[in-house]
């Protein structure tokens, strides 16, 4: 039987960045990292809410974390795409893990009634964020390894609905992309790899059924 301590040992001290860290999944990861002892970069983009949710936890859990700080920004925004990795590693002298958890479904319209705005966006959230942090990343793993993680959806196996198409279409991109960091980050000690969660009770599976 495997302790649980012994799975998350090696976490200790690791300096991690969690994107979209404000929502209910980012929450319990940042969480679950700051108890085994990481270091947590807390990506977020939005309102004061999110924020308090996000000093809150950081209060809870500055007993057991090494530390742990806020990293505000949207990621449709270009520079915000092109400074966060340096940010964060501005403040904490490396990256070990970065997860790129932050992302969103715009607009739940039947195809035909999808705007371009939406569809881009998805991309440019799901697809092009990961993408452009996964390779800023890689250049400050190349010399001691490091591991990315890409919260990707089950959808992706089956295609989605109607109404669905263009947020699993961005995240399919981003199981592609999984597969070719991992390609290249084999050479480096860098591993990559996505989860295709299933269906959580998130605000935004809440927001969709409403």
């Amino acid at each position: 039987m495997i302790n649980n301590c012994d799975m998350f040992k090696d976490i200790e001290g690791k300096k991690v960045l969690i994107t979209g860290a404000s929502g209910d999944i980012g929450l319990e990861m940042a969480r679950i990292f700051a108890k085994y002892g990481a270091c947590v970069g807390l990506h977020y983009s939005g309102d004061e809410k999110k924020k308090k949710q996000l000093l809150k936890l950081k209060v809870e859990m500055e007993t057991v974390s090494h530390k742990m700080e806020l990293f505000p920004g949207n990621l449709l925004d270009y520079d915000v795409r092109e400074n966060l990795i340096k940010s964060f590693v501005d403040t904490f002298g490396k990256i070990d893990i970065l997860i790129n958890n932050a992302g969103a479904m715009f607009d739940y319209k039947y195809f035909s009634e999808l705007g371009e705005k939406a569809w881009d966006n998805s991309f440019n959230l799901n697809t092009k964020a990961p993408f452009r942090l996964s390779a800023s990343a890689f250049d400050y793993m190349k010399e001691k390894g490091g591991r990315i993680i890409n919260i990707s959806s089950v959808n992706v196996r089956y295609g989605g609905s109607g109404k669905s198409l263009h947020y699993v279409a961005s995240k399919a991109a981003l199981d592609s992309l999984t597969k070719g960091f991992a390609h290249e980050g084999a050479k480096y000690n860098i591993l990559v790899n996505s989860i295709r969660c299933g269906v959580i009770d998130t605000h935004m599976h809440t927001k969709i059924e409403g």
